[in-house]
């Protein structure tokens, strides 16, 4: 409500559920893409990581989602409606990878990676 979004239906904040399948479904993804990639486990962790910052990243900045968000129907945007550019995709995109500023929220459900951006 302090935000001006509607408390349930579409244009309001994601729950958590709905966060963490994004989340998981990325993550799943990516991990799939560096299995097909590399032979050893110890090269799959890094680069697991490495695209799934470069897919949320560049996702984000050009849709407003990534493709996990798409799937459950979510979408990034600033507190004014509109789309993040690069920059504040790519900000965002590495503090959820810190994970910590991802699990830390407002009253609001906001967590820290997005009220830094």
């Amino acid at each position: 409500q302090r935000l001006g979004l509607p408390p349930t239906g579409s244009g309001s904040a994601a729950g958590f559920g709905r966060r963490v399948t994004a989340l998981s479904i990325d993550w799943l993804a990516c991990l799939a893409v560096a299995h097909a990639m590399t032979t050893g486990a110890s090269d799959r962790s890094m680069l697991n990581l490495e695209l799934f910052f470069a897919q949320v990243s560049v996702l984000t900045a050009l849709t407003g989602s990534s493709f996990g968000q798409r799937i459950v129907g979510i979408t990034v945007r600033r507190v004014d409606g509109g789309r993040l550019n690069v920059a504040r995709s790519i900000v965002r995109t590495a503090l959820v990878c810190l994970a910590v500023p991802a699990l830390i929220w407002d009253r609001d459900g906001r967590g820290l990676h997005d009220q830094v951006v």
